[in-house]
């Protein structure tokens, strides 16, 4: 109903572009409007942020900071989706991995800020929801959308087939494949882009900024592929983050939390799955892969030898330490972030054509 309003009224079903480009402006006049709204609120029933005494010092400050903005995030998303497309079966279930995610991040940040448990979920926990999630996501983007199970090596034309083991199953009357191998690889992207995401919002803006980039780049990824729901999402997506980014720049207002953490991060596994770019994450979602390394690196070297080779991970508190302001650690990571996912967007045009 909402996008035969819209569209009567401003005509733009004639226009593709038009209507992703008016889904980055639509989404972040929304996110504008209700993250303050989300501030008020949470100021007056005391939702603020838990800060961890073993961070850097300079962000005990931040205590008290009203959080879970991640709800607003994908509130935005999901009026300004519906307002300018329907829904179909891609971008079905790239909602249903964001939101999966994001209600796992729900908990998380509720656990922290209402049970006041600083560390939420238990990892263990965390991973277990995070491998259901993505079986779910995993079965029903082989056995409904059709996703091939193969996955490309990007720039080489090589492909590497992940269709052994598989079982079969009757499943009312309908046969479900269970690709085993694929689902394992799926949950290993899923998680590692969710928790690294996740990692990433350690400082003000950090994470929106990198989400918005990286989720235009892929908004024009799936344009190519005909998919203009998925392109819709992703717009949506990234607009909404623009419009979080005037409260959350520093000094930040607001946190996004796990809620959007997790919850973007999912939606950024998910268009990787989808148009069949799974290793190309690894390039776009560079910044993601180099927090995530640094983690695993200074608690490796810190195990083996005793010693940090990092002032503190993940590597944007070791640019902290080095005495970098936050704001100037903010652009530089958006800057390499867009050297990042251009050169994957370029690397996919140049195979594609």
């Amino acid at each position: 109903m909402l996008v035969r309003i819209f569209s009567s009224i401003f005509n733009i079903e004639r226009f593709p572009t038009y209507q992703v480009f008016i889904t980055v402006v639509l989404a972040l006049i929304v996110a504008g409007v209700l993250t303050p709204l989300w501030i008020k609120l949470s100021k007056s029933r005391n939702l603020g942020q838990v800060i961890r005494v073993d961070g850097p010092q300079q962000h005990l400050v931040k205590h008290g900071t009203p959080t879970m903005g991640g709800l607003v995030i994908l509130l935005s998303v999901i009026i300004s989706f519906f307002t300018i497309s329907d829904i179909k079966c891609f971008s079905a279930i790239a909602i249903f991995l964001m939101f999966s995610c994001g209600l796992l991040g729900f908990f998380d940040d509720y656990l922290k800020v209402i049970k006041e448990r600083s560390l939420g979920i238990r990892a263990r926990t965390k991973l277990i929801c995070e491998l259901l999630i993505a079986f779910a996501f995993g079965l029903l983007a082989v056995n409904w959308v059709g996703i091939s199970i193969n996955v490309n090596l990007p720039l080489t034309g090589v492909v590497i087939s992940l269709s052994r083991p598989s079982s079969v199953i009757n499943f009312g009357g309908t046969n479900v494949i269970i690709p085993w191998l694929y689902l394992i690889f799926l949950f290993l992207l899923i998680a590692g882009t969710t928790n690294t995401v996740n990692l990433t919002d350690g400082l003000d803006g950090l994470a929106a900024g990198t989400i918005a980039i990286v989720m235009l780049a892929y908004a024009g990824i799936v344009f190519r592929q005909d998919h203009l729901d998925l392109a819709i999402l992703c717009a949506a997506v990234g607009g909404a983050c623009i419009g979080f980014l005037w409260y959350n720049s520093h000094p930040a207002d607001i946190f996004m939390g796990d809620t959007g953490s997790l919850g973007l991060g999912g939606a950024i596994a998910a268009m990787a799955v989808l148009t069949k770019t799974e290793l190309l994450l690894i390039l776009m979602g560079g910044i993601y892969v180099i927090e995530g390394l640094s983690v695993i690196a200074q608690v490796i070297w810190f195990r083996c030898f005793g010693k940090r080779i990092l002032k503190m991970a993940p590597i944007h508190h070791h640019f902290e330490m080095l005495g970098w302001s936050e704001t100037k650690i903010m652009i530089r990571f958006w800057i390499v972030t867009g050297i990042l996912a251009g050169a994957g967007f370029s690397f996919y045009f140049m195979t594609a054509t």
